[in-house]
C-alpha cells in the first residue's frame, strides 16, 4: 500500500513567518507550487501559506450583513469570521496570511487517507510531519503521479 513517504516531496520549500507577502507569492509562483509550510527558526511548523491565502487579498472588504429588530442591530455574520477575513486581506507577512494549525499527515499515512483529506476538505497541499518536524510535503500532483504507477483495474491492460 502506498504511503505518504512514497509520494512526498522531501526537498521542501518553506517560508519564514516574517516573509513579506510579495516575496511569498513570488516563491510559490517561481517554484510552481500551490503552498509552502511556514516554519520558525527551529523548523517547527507554524502554518501553511497557499495561493488561496494570497488571492484573498484581492477580495473586497467584507461588510457584515445586519438586520434591525426593535432598534437593535443584529449581525448575521460571525465577528470572529469577519476579523479573520479582514486580517488576511490586510496581511503583510506570511504569518499574517497563513492558515494556522494546518492539517498534517505522517510518513505512514496511506494514500487513500491523503486523497480523502484533499478531496473532502479541498486541500491542495499537506505537510508531512515526523516528531513535530517537516519531513516532506504532498501536493495534488504527487497524488496524481500515483495513477501512472498503478496497474489498470479489472485486469485490462
Amino acid at each position: 500500500m502506498t504511503k505518504a513517504r512514497d509520494i512526498m516531496t522531501t526537498d521542501v520549500i518553506t517560508l519564514a513567518p516574517e516573509t513579506d507577502i510579495i516575496e511569498a507569492a513570488r516563491v510559490l509562483l517561481d517554484n510552481g507550487i500551490n503552498g509552502a509550510p511556514v516554519v520558525d527558526e527551529e523548523g517547527k511548523l507554524q502554518g501553511l501559506l497557499c495561493q488561496s491565502d494570497l488571492v484573498v487579498q484581492q477580495k473586497k472588504f467584507p461588510l457584515p450583513s445586519v438586520f434591525t429588530l426593535l432598534d437593535m442591530i443584529i449581525p448575521l455574520s460571525s465577528t470572529r469570521q469577519l476579523e479573520k477575513e479582514v486580517s488576511k486581506i490586510a496581511a503583510l507577512t506570511a504569518a499574517e496570511a497563513m492558515t494556522k494549525n494546518p492539517v498534517t499527515v505522517d510518513p505512514d499515512t496511506d494514500l487513500e487517507t491523503i486523497a480523502a483529506l484533499m478531496v473532502d476538505n479541498n486541500f491542495h497541499t499537506l505537510p508531512v510531519l515526523e516528531n513535530d518536524r517537516i519531513v516532506g510535503v504532498i501536493g495534488k500532483e504527487d497524488v496524481l503521479k500515483t495513477l501512472f504507477a498503478t496497474p489498470p483495474k479489472n485486469g485490462s491492460e
